[in-house]
């Protein structure tokens, strides 16, 4: 096992004043539903507020800010614009929807530099250009000690900036398909699987057989035991889950949707190396992302 770490302590999250579902981002993200509530935006502000507490409660450091714009409304998911690595390196990521591009924030690269180590900064925002599209963490699933970044191809993920992103970062891309019963690619590879320390949650089913050696090797490679989900619970998000560590060892933090979802042979696999802390955030979860997507970790050193 290599030094660096799988679960990060500190995070960034962003509390939404006028959260609503994002129109642009209706048409190849299946997850999302339109939100009906006329409160949404003061749900999805006290959903995050609580999820910050749950967390802090357990030890890990939340770096939160406000968003009180009205032309972003994914920005409470931080995790697809920019990502940090334990190298030093901070990188942005070229986004897919229009309006998503609004939500990269200088204060919050600004507050990453002065606080935390930061050897380069790579921006990769120009590449939409190009058509060409990577949306962080939410492209890829790192395994941060391994050196592996697992992404699936969609309209999010364009494999030649993967490979660029991956050649940067010193990561071994692993990229694979993945599709809904519609047959739909899946949007973000952070919906179908998560990473962790001791153990792997992907819905194999929804990958195509003759890919499945490919990953299996890569996760018995990496000492990883695999939880295999099924379609069902993808759809409750039991995949958009992240590690982090706590004061009192590594969590699993994920939705209570996904938590009610999850048998309890996985809760009892997951909780011989993490323990389990669901957040609920239905109003969130209608916009199309779960946990995973609100959290950016915070891989670099502290000043």
């Amino acid at each position: 096992m290599s030094h660096i770490k799988q679960a990060p302590t500190a995070v960034v999250m962003v509390r939404p004043h006028h959260f609503t579902s994002n129109p642009q981002t209706m048409l190849d993200n299946t997850f999302q539903s339109t939100c009906n509530s006329q409160n949404q935006s003061q749900l999805a502000f006290d959903e995050v507020t609580n999820a910050v507490k749950l967390l802090q409660n357990e030890g890990v450091t939340v770096h939160l800010f406000e968003d009180e714009h009205t032309h972003t409304p994914d920005s409470v998911f931080p995790n697809n614009w920019f990502s940090t690595h334990q190298s030093g390196e901070l990188v942005v990521y070229p986004m897919y929807a229009e309006n998503r591009r609004l939500e990269y924030r200088k204060d919050i690269i600004d507050f990453l530099t002065n606080h935390y180590k930061v050897s380069s900064l790579t921006d990769y925002s120009f590449l939409v250009k190009e058509n060409a599209f990577l949306e962080g963490t939410g492209s890829l699933v790192i395994d941060h000690p391994h050196k592996l970044a697992y992404a699936v191809e969609s309209k999010r993920t364009t494999k030649t900036v993967v490979d660029t992103v991956c050649e940067k970062l010193k990561l071994k891309p692993v990229v694979f398909n993945a599709y809904d019963e519609q047959g739909t690619a899946i949007y973000h590879t952070n919906v179908l699987m998560c990473v962790a320390t001791e153990f792997a949650m992907i819905s194999l089913d929804m990958v195509p057989i003759s890919q499945h050696k490919q990953l299996t090797s890569h996760f018995l490679q990496s000492h990883l035991e695999v939880i295999n989900l099924t379609n069902e619970q993808i759809n409750s998000f039991c995949g958009n889950a992240i590690e982090l560590q706590g004061t009192n060892g590594r969590i699993l933090a994920l939705s209570q949707t996904a938590f009610n979802a999850l048998t309890t042979e996985q809760k009892a696999a997951i909780q011989q190396t993490a323990k389990l802390v669901s957040l609920p955030i239905p109003t969130i979860e209608s916009a199309g992302g779960s946990v995973r997507c609100m959290i950016a970790g915070i891989h670099l050193k502290s000043k």
